[in-house]
């Protein structure tokens, strides 16, 4: 799905955020409905490590929130939210321009307003790879997102 103009503002504005810029990475598409997010993260001055790869906090940096922000933005107000635990497993060295493609689907949404209509919470585990431009992965990283109905206020 394309870009609205709110969501290529809110992908602008992200850019621009010191939490997602710090990283050296950058978003390059909001999906409208929010179920798809890419970024980029290049080999720079500013992502290299000593060695000359990508350091591996500008990799896990570059992909930490959207999980959740997508899950916030699908589900609603009614629902809380939390980035819960993660691991990152390195596969190989970034030595070139990494892309990360995030995708929830309407299936998992019905499946989490389910589980939570049965269930005071749920954790879900979401996985994103860093691929280079032939698809290889260099880092892959679970994202562990506790979801939970908001109490009435």
């Amino acid at each position: 799905m394309g870009e609205s103009l709110r969501s290529r503002l809110t992908r602008w504005g992200f850019n621009l955020w010191p939490c997602i810029r710090g990283t050296g990475g950058r978003v390059t598409h909001i999906a409208s409905d929010w179920r798809e997010i890419r970024i980029r993260l290049p080999l720079s001055w500013r992502t290299r490590n000593y060695v000359g790869t990508i350091f591996g906090g500008s990799l896990y940096g570059a992909v930490d929130p959207f999980y959740m922000l997508m899950l916030m933005k699908n589900l609603g107000p009614e629902y809380q939210v939390w980035d819960k635990a993660a691991t990152i497993r390195f596969r190989r060295p970034g030595r070139s321009l990494l892309t990360a493609t995030f995708r929830i689907d309407e299936t998992e949404l019905a499946e989490i307003r389910r589980l939570l209509d049965i269930q005071p919470k749920v954790d879900r585990t979401y996985t994103v790879q860093l691929v280079d431009a032939h698809g290889v992965a260099h880092a892959e990283v679970d994202k562990v997102i506790h979801i939970s109905l908001r109490e009435p206020s």
